[in-house]
């Protein structure tokens, strides 16, 4: 990997959906344990990014490794309620953009 690679270059899938009404959750997953451990050891999966892409505070962002299956969910608050008269995404399903191009 190169001194600026994007996320969007190394996983196989990124992905986000709802966990809740209130809640919404960024699957990333890898092809391979080594991709995986690099980019976790770059910390890239580090809370403060998430709430700065998403503008909540670092308490509100879980990141969850999941080694077994070279996969990381983050979880975070929605800003605005799934449905709500502010949502203009109801399923979540296009809110992981952001993270596309994060660089590590």
């Amino acid at each position: 990997m190169t001194a600026k690679t994007r996320l969007r270059d190394v996983a196989k899938v990124i992905r986000s959906k709802n966990a809740g009404p209130l809640l919404l959750t960024i699957d990333v997953i890898f092809d391979d344990r080594e991709t995986f451990d690099a980019v976790l050891a770059a910390g890239l999966f580090a809370p403060r990014r998430f709430a700065a892409l998403y503008g909540v505070s670092d308490n509100e962002v879980a990141v969850i490794p999941y080694p077994q299956a070279l996969a990381v969910k983050v979880t975070l608050p929605r800003l605005h309620r799934s449905g709500g008269p502010a949502d203009t995404d109801v399923y979540g399903a296009q809110q992981h953009a952001p993270v596309l191009d994060l660089e590590f």
